[in-house]
């Protein structure tokens, strides 16, 4: 892995990664045939109550997701090593995961709890996805930079996890929490027999 970060404007380069991440991020508005459609935004938890900390936190969190995608667009794919092809396999491990995960999300009705398919296994397969896209980018990069992003950018979301899972648990009430009690927060990370904070 490279320290120095590599900044190469070209056709090869991981922003090629990314476009997955960008679009899926719009795909719930084309498949819902609106621009802004509110009973999407009310199920990504858009009316999430936040104190001004989790705000600020989100925002954090958003500027380095955005962060991310722009260094993509210099970083350069180290094209036929075996870096590339290790991460190129991670990266669609991941692809996988999330596309699942949102056909799971976005076929479940809007005032019930998403607990089928890949949700069985784990209550955030977006994110996990999202994770292994990255990881599989800053692999097929070899760049140090863009896999220490993709760490802050892991931690950030374990925390902004546990903002979305108080807000389905006031929103679902005890459907959810004996769903919280049932399945783990994270694909290949066992359920705790303590409760997860």
């Amino acid at each position: 892995m490279f320290l120095i970060p590599e900044f190469e404007l070209g056709l090869w380069s991981a922003w090629i990664f990314m476009l997955y991440v960008i679009f899926s991020n719009f795909l719930p508005y084309v498949l819902s045939g609106k621009l802004i459609d509110k009973e999407i935004l009310k199920k990504l938890g858009a009316d999430l109550p936040l104190s001004d900390n989790e705000k600020n936190l989100l925002n954090i969190y958003s500027v380095l997701f955005f962060a991310i995608i722009a260094y993509s667009i210099f970083l350069p794919l180290k094209l036929g090593t075996v870096w590339f092809y290790v991460g190129l396999i991670i990266y669609v491990v991941g692809v996988i995961i999330e596309t699942i995960a949102m056909m799971n999300f976005f076929t479940t009705a809007v005032d019930k709890p998403v607990n089928k398919g890949i949700y069985r296994f784990s209550r955030n397969p977006m994110y996990f996805g999202i994770f292994l896209i990255l990881l599989g980018t800053s692999i097929a990069c070899v760049s140090l930079i863009f896999l220490m992003l993709t760490t802050i950018f892991i931690i950030l979301s374990h925390i902004v996890v546990v903002y979305e899972e108080r807000f389905c648990t006031q929103k679902y009430g005890n459907g959810y929490r004996e769903y919280l009690n049932r399945i783990p927060r994270w694909i290949g990370i066992p359920k705790s027999s303590k409760m997860e904070d």
